[in-house]
Parts: C-alpha cells; structure tokens; sequence
C-alpha cells in the first residue's frame, strides 16, 4: 500500500490535532459533529489516498481520533476494530462500515493476519500499549499511539529501538503539539521575541470531577495497576514543557501525596455508596448521582442503551454495582491528589510544574 511517510504522519497529526481543537467530551456519539475545518490545523497536506487505519481499542479515545474519518472520509479510512467489550465493538464497526472479517475481541487476534491496512492506531488501556505497539512494528503497520507511551522506561526504549529498525513512524499522541496555541507559543519562545528562557512556571489544577472520575472511582484508581497519574494525567504537560525548551532534561526532583480521598476526611453520615441514603449526597461536589445520573456527565464509560427512555434506570445501575457510585472517601485509590516537581534542562533552563485536584481544601464550598 504504498504511501509516503510524511503524507501518513501528517494525516495521524491531523487526526490528534482537529481532536484537540475540538475537545474531548464524552458523548462519543457526537465526537465527529464537532471537529473543525482542516484549514485551522497548520501544516495540513491532504495525501493521495485514504490512510487505512486499524482501531485496537473501541472506548473514548478510540472514537475521538477514528471519527476524524466520519467527518473526512477522503483522509482516514477505519478498516478494521479489536475490542473486547462487544456493544463497543458492534458499534463502532457500525459507524464505520467494518467488515466482519475485519472484527477482533483482542488486539492479539489482528496480527494473525496478513497485513491489511497502512496503520493501526492504539487505544488501548496504558498497560497494554507496549504489547499491540511491538506487534504491529514486527507487522510493517505505521502506529498512531495513545499516550503515555508505557509506564516502563524500558519498554519506551524497545519501542524506540524496533520503530528504528523497521523503519516504522510511531506517532505518540501528544495532541497539544497540534494545537495552534502552543504551536505559536513555542514559536515565540524560541524566536527570543521574549526574551532569554530561563525558567518556566507551569500550572494544572484538575477539574475535580475529572479527578474523582478517572483517578479516584475510575480505570486509573490503583497507580500499580495502571499508570501513576503523572504519567497518565500530565504527560501531556511534561512533554510540551520539553518541547518548548527543546533541549535534554538532565535533572529531576518530584514528590506528592494522597491527602483528601481518604477514609478520614468523609462526611458525617456518608455511606459506601452515593446510592445508600447518604446524608452529604445533596451538598457533596462528588455526588455520583449529581454527576452521572442528574447531570448526565462523563457517562461514556457505561455503554448506554440507545434509548433515552432507558437511560436513566441503566445509569443506576452502574452506580449500584461499578466503583463509579462509591464514596470517593471510601474507594481502594492511591493515585496522588497533589504533586510538585521541579526540572532542571541542559544549559541551566528550569521548570516547575506543580498540580493538584481543584477542590484541595476542606473548606471547599459545595457546587
């Protein structure tokens, strides 16, 4: 299938930026709606021929970077989907016409094939980007890859040294390098128009019910199972602090802790669920039942029945038998709820980078 490597990279570049500027809402459904004009991604060249792509991984992400084909159809060709949970996969193989022949429960079951498509793009859960990625290296596939590349060094490393080998692109989504704020950012600090860098102060306060979604009830609540919420949360920040800097890190001092999501700090007459009769339920900011059922938030995890009229009844049920209705005081979590680390570059640039989840305080009001 023959495609030049700068037209395929730009094109996966494409699809992570338009995903960037449109946002990551949880209604996968719409994801395609909302992305913009190609025009407002710089740099963009259309290629020849579709680029065909192969989806490992049916869930959030792998909807907001396969809809960039719904909405260009002429770019990106979804071709073929691994995943195990089978709504997801009947729909996503809906949505882009795939072929029965060309649907997987594992990603193992792909590379049982011939090669069959220019790409495979990994969206796959954090711990298991390194095995689909090596596979299809060995494969000949050009990889759109998901964020954090994996939470081993060394595994980074053999991805590193098999992408050379073959000759393969690994495209990492880093999607704020698309972004055309950062991109003029970077261009502006490294035109000196400012100024020597010397130091960068860098900031993220995470939005706490994203926190309490994704790192306390949700898939990365145990940092030994998946990946320590540096990697999976703020990344994304490490490597654009890298980027504009554009030079080696030589040194690193971190550390943070968890302080708020413990037993300790729950509310008089709380319960294990937020479904139990809990006595803070209606003045809690983490109120599974605000979030998910009353404000009708974040729910893409629970793969809803179509139907409205259904919706409602099968939210409750997921609060009543998922990690996504218990108390966030009284969860298993040991990601941490605030973190500081400080940075040193070749050359004497510094950084500091502190995070925290936005509703660090007892004395927070309710929402």
């Amino acid at each position: 299938m023959p495609i030049s490597r700068r037209k395929l990279l730009q094109t996966l570049g494409a699809a992570t930026g338009v995903a960037m500027l449109s946002g990551f809402s949880e209604e996968s459904e719409n994801y395609f709606e909302q992305i913009p004009a190609l025009d407002k991604y710089p740099g963009f060249v259309k290629p020849d021929k579709p680029v065909t792509v192969i989806t490992l991984g049916a869930g959030n992400r792998g909807n907001v970077y396969g809809n960039f084909a719904l909405s260009y159809p002429e770019e990106m060709d979804i071709v073929g989907v691994a995943e195990p949970i089978v709504i997801r996969n009947d729909r996503y193989s809906k949505k882009h016409n795939i072929p029965d022949a060309h649907r997987f429960d594992t990603w193992e079951r792909v590379f049982e094939r011939p090669k069959f498509a220019d790409a495979v793009m990994i969206t796959t859960p954090d711990n298991l980007h390194y095995g689909p990625c090596m596979a299809a290296l060995k494969a000949g596939y050009d990889i759109l890859l998901e964020k954090p590349i994996s939470p081993s060094e060394q595994e980074c490393k053999n991805i590193l040294a098999l992408a050379k080998e073959t000759g393969r692109i690994v495209a990492v989504c880093h999607v704020l390098r698309y972004a055309p704020y950062f991109i003029k950012l970077r261009e502006v600090v490294q035109s000196g128009a400012i100024g020597e860098l010397i130091s960068i102060q860098h900031l993220e306060p995470i939005e706490h019910v994203h926190m309490s979604h994704s790192y306390v009830r949700g898939n990365w609540h145990d940092r030994n199972v998946t990946t320590p919420i540096l990697l999976a949360k703020s990344c994304h920040d490490l490597d654009i602090l890298r980027w504009i800097v554009d030079k080696p890190c030589k040194q690193v001092v971190a550390m943070g802790s968890l302080k708020w999501f413990r037993s300790e700090n729950a509310p008089a007459g709380s319960t294990a669920r937020c479904t139990d009769g809990c006595a803070a339920e209606s003045t809690c900011p983490y109120s599974a039942l605000k979030i998910y059922y009353r404000n009708r938030q974040r729910t893409g995890v629970f793969d809803l029945p179509e139907e409205p009229e259904k919706q409602g009844e099968a939210i409750l049920e997921k609060l009543r038998t998922t990690n996504y209705g218990r108390c966030v005081y009284k969860m298993d979590n040991n990601q941490e709820d605030h973190y500081v680390m400080a940075v040193q570059f070749e050359g004497g640039v510094t950084a500091t980078f502190p995070w925290k989840h936005s509703r660090l305080t007892k004395a927070a009001a309710p929402d």
